[in-house]
């Protein structure tokens, strides 16, 4: 499967389109940091003593996708998606792999969560808001919240896939 092609941020756009693109920016770089690897690939820790994997970012991203987008913002009651073992309560943010996880079934996960993240930003101001915590979150503090946990993520992927096969960059 071949990575989407990064969209650069525009430069001079609004709040909003800024937020979305840098968004859409970080979210192609970490399927960019996956492309052309192969299962074995993905599946590996590279970063000792880290036990973080890409095939595991792309789970905990798809996971942090539905919790920020579906769960706080959309007030939807979603089970997680990954769990390593047979209780699906016991979720550790999709980091650990199950027996036979496959980033060709991750993929579609992620895709699909980020899809319903848009649908569920799109009649929304960035001032709406929704409980979370016991106060209110605005979707402007989720969005600069995803960017931030992207924008991590990210590196951490950069080490990873240097270790791998020392392809670097952005």
């Amino acid at each position: 499967m071949s990575a989407p092609e990064r969209p650069m941020p525009p430069l001079d756009a609004g709040e909003r389109a800024s937020l979305e693109s840098w968004l859409d920016f970080y979210r192609a770089t970490l399927a960019q940091k996956c492309d052309g690897l192969t299962e074995d690939q993905l599946r590996e820790a590279t970063a000792a003593p880290s036990p973080i994997t890409l095939l595991g970012l792309v789970q905990h991203l798809a996971e942090v996708e539905r919790n920020w987008f579906r769960r706080v913002l959309a007030q939807e009651d979603v089970p997680p998606l990954f769990t390593p073992g047979a209780d699906p309560e016991a979720t550790d943010g999709g980091f650990d792999l199950a027996h036979g996880a496959t980033y060709e079934q991750a993929l579609p996960v992620w895709q699909a969560e980020i899809g319903r993240a848009r649908e569920n930003c799109a009649a929304r101001a960035l001032d709406d808001t929704s409980p979370f915590m016991g106060g209110q979150v605005t979707l402007r503090w989720i969005y600069t919240h995803m960017v931030g946990e992207y924008a991590r993520h990210c590196g951490h992927a950069d080490l990873v896939r240097e270790r791998i096969d020392g392809r670097t960059g952005v």
